[in-house]
């Protein structure tokens, strides 16, 4: 089942937070341990977020305030606006996962789109749902809408969501008040054209939708003078008294805040009195403005009047600034008002299918996966069972800087191997922490002059003397790689300074490759914006024969299952089937012949044509009842000139982020870096190693 569902809106006032209490309430029935997340919230200095402190005094649900949001909205913006958005997405996934170890379920909650920029809101709802793995529930706003507009409105909203390939689960139309909503569920529903996609329908509710007096009092920061057992009454309408009494009388209507200014006592005496005349509708309060406070007299007066009818406030600003801020203000559900809840509630439950909505989450599982989402799994995955990973260029400062912050973040224990002098003072003029790393110098380690034995044991029948096995001993790759094949380290990684053969070649001569695999080979972890692809072998062998790709597409489907990936073998050609012919087309039938000898379980189809292997369509009309064809994960291509060059292909066209190359085939973890690598390159591949570490114990 799903463990979380994001709520969001596409615009303000569209009574999510009414959804967010039926949701919750739903939830609560049968699941025990439920968290409540807003990724952002509101600025509003020495307040609580409304939403967040209106569940938590609704809802038990065992949390505290700081475990319930991430970020600001003025810090969101911030990070964005510094060009640090992966960053801002990294905050709230951390946040959000350290709540979620708590829960069983986490419901969230978008955000207010109450300030000036809606596109970036929606825009960032959609990205921080689909990095949570999330379904989304999409509240649209239909108040004061035509049936025309809630349709338009709710398809776009639906459509751009779909465009950021976020898992829509439902939508949920509210606070419509058209005069036939059976009428509107089919036309929305043949206009969407998504029969999976849940929908509901919400009246609009007078109840939730107005102020109540006591909003206004908070609203306008006014104090109340009289009749506070009456601060719940709605207000329906405001009435600005500039007239006479004779004709001020004619604009009051049921519900309405008369706004006076305080000296004028014949407007306050007359809208107290018209609440003991039946002719005249009852209005809901009183707002005094200027800071004047009723004269003596008239205070008297009320002081003395049995049950004031009707509550009295009093605010600081003038008439015209009440009037234009009172303008914006709309109703919300304040916690502790169980008049406005019960309301909430009931119409939620009378509108909403709640046994389909839990029966739709109880079958959900969200399958995307964003590149952030697979990064942070990766790092989840390495810290679970803490490896030892040795970096052999303890010279270059992103190699440095990438141990700070895996150091920092708990993933891996490390060795970097160099001159430990030159690297302290790397250290300290960077301003990083290695205090917990251990720095060896080859040449000084005590164990050197047992790898330079063990090392020429290994390569006695090549004939390597004592002075080549000393020589290639000083070198801080060749010593890594002694270290991994020792135990001492867990795995390698090394190629920021190195280039790939450097890096191979002692593991080939020292590790070497695994029983019954005759080459090493590599893939490329493709991070698309909804799925992770594997793509091999995109970096090591040429031209590799029929056996060869047969062992490269086992060792991918492998690699795939350690990091998580479903494996769909689909072993490429320009062929599919029978389609084409030609010794290409012929090496990959016999490759496909000899991996399913060598892996009958495995789903493995080939040849296939690349737009065969990932388009659904295209694969059901090429070759249909494939299990392959248009569902392919791991995509074996013919050779390193086409791998290679699709990789790149992708990583740019697509904005893929594209992981590695990693290495298969060896008895133990080595992985090369390129020279243009990054530090997040780097830190992803030190926790791809650490978890091929892991797998090779047996742990995943």
């Amino acid at each position: 089942m799903a463990r979380n569902l994001y709520i969001t809106a596409t615009e303000s006032r569209s009574g999510k937070s009414a959804i967010v209490l039926g949701v919750m309430q739903m939830l609560l029935r049968d699941i025990r341990r439920v968290g409540f997340f807003r990724p952002i919230i509101n600025d509003v200095p020495d307040r609580k977020d409304h939403d967040i402190d209106l569940v938590l005094s609704q809802f038990y649900l065992g949390l505290q305030y700081h475990e319930t949001y991430a970020l600001t909205m003025r810090q969101a913006k911030e990070l964005v606006n510094a060009g640090q958005h992966s960053i801002l997405i990294e905050k709230i996934i951390n946040k959000y996962k350290e709540l979620e170890s708590k829960c069983d379920f986490v419901l969230l909650e978008g955000t207010d789109f109450e300030g000036t920029s809606p596109a970036f809101e929606f825009d960032i709802n959609a990205d921080i749902a689909a990095n949570l793995g999330s379904p989304l529930l999409v509240v649209s706003n239909a108040c004061q809408k035509t049936e025309h507009e809630i349709i338009s409105a709710t398809k776009l909203a639906v459509e751009s969501f779909a465009d950021k390939a976020v898992d829509i689960l439902g939508v949920i139309v509210n606070r419509t008040d058209v005069p036939d909503r059976d009428a509107l569920r089919i036309a929305l529903k043949k206009t969407l054209n998504k029969p999976e996609t849940l929908l509901y329908i919400i009246p609009e509710v007078a109840i939730l939708g107005k102020p109540t007096v006591a909003d206004v009092m908070k609203w306008v920061g006014a104090e109340v003078l009289y009749g506070r057992e009456n601060l719940g009454a709605q207000v329906d309408d405001i009435v600005v008294a500039a007239m006479q009494i004779e004709n001020f009388l004619n604009y009051i209507e049921r519900g309405s805040l008369v706004v006076t200014p305080g000296d004028r006592s014949d407007i306050v005496v007359s809208s107290l009195a018209s609440r003991q005349s039946s002719s005249y509708p009852d209005i809901a309060g009183i707002l005094l403005t200027g800071g004047i406070r009723p004269g003596k007299a008239v205070d008297r007066l009320i002081d003395g009047w049995t049950g004031v009818p009707v509550p009295v406030l009093l605010g600081k600003e003038a008439t015209f600034q009440t009037a234009r801020r009172l303008y914006n203000m709309y109703g919300k559900i304040e916690p502790g008002d169980q008049k406005k809840i019960a309301s909430a509630l009931g119409v939620f439950e009378e509108n909403v299918a709640t046994d389909e909505l839990r029966q739709r989450l109880d079958t959900r599982k969200s399958t995307k996966v964003t590149p952030q989402m697979f990064e942070y799994g990766l790092i989840e995955k390495a810290k679970k069972h803490r490896q030892h990973i040795v970096l052999p260029e303890g010279g270059d400062e992103r190699i440095l800087r990438a141990a700070d912050i895996l150091l920092r973040r708990g993933v891996v224990d490390l060795t970097i191997l160099g001159d430990p002098k030159a690297i302290s003072s790397m250290t300290s003029q960077l301003g990083l922490n290695l205090s917990g790393v251990n720095i060896i110098d080859p040449v000084a380690s005590p164990d050197y002059n047992d790898y330079v034995g063990t090392f020429m044991e290994l390569r006695k029948k090549k004939g390597v003397s004592k002075e080549v096995a000393c020589d290639c001993m000083v070198d801080p790759t060749y010593y890594g790689t002694m270290m991994v094949f020792k135990g001492q380290a867990d795995g390698m990684v090394s190629g920021a300074i190195n280039t790939t053969a450097h890096t191979i070649r002692p593991a080939f001569q020292i590790i070497k490759t695994k029983p019954g695999a005759s080459i090493v080979s590599s893939v490329f972890l493709m991070c698309l914006k909804d799925r992770v692809l594997v793509f091999g072998d995109c970096a090591v062998n040429p031209n590799p024969t029929a056996q060869q790709l047969a062992e490269i597409a086992i060792s991918s489907a492998e690699t795939a299952r350690i990091f998580g990936v479903d494996p769909r073998v689909a072993m490429l050609s320009y062929s599919t089937g029978d389609s084409g012919a030609g010794g290409d087309v012929d090496v990959v039938i016999e490759a496909t012949r000899i991996a399913r000898e060598m892996a009958p379980s495995l789903l493995l189809e080939g040849p296939l044509q690349y737009d065969a292997a990932i388009d659904p369509e295209v694969g059901a009309k090429k070759l249909p009842g494939s299990q392959v064809a248009g569902r392919a994960t791991v995509f074996i291509f013919p050779d390193l000139n086409t791998g290679n060059n699709t990789y790149k292909a992708v990583q740019r066209a697509a904005n893929a982020v594209a992981i590695g190359p990693v290495l298969q085939g060896l008895n133990k973890p080595v992985n090369d870096l390129s020279r243009g690598c990054t530090v997040p390159d780097i830190v992803n591949t030190v926790a791809i190693t650490a978890i091929q570490a892991q797998a090779e114990k047996g742990l995943i």
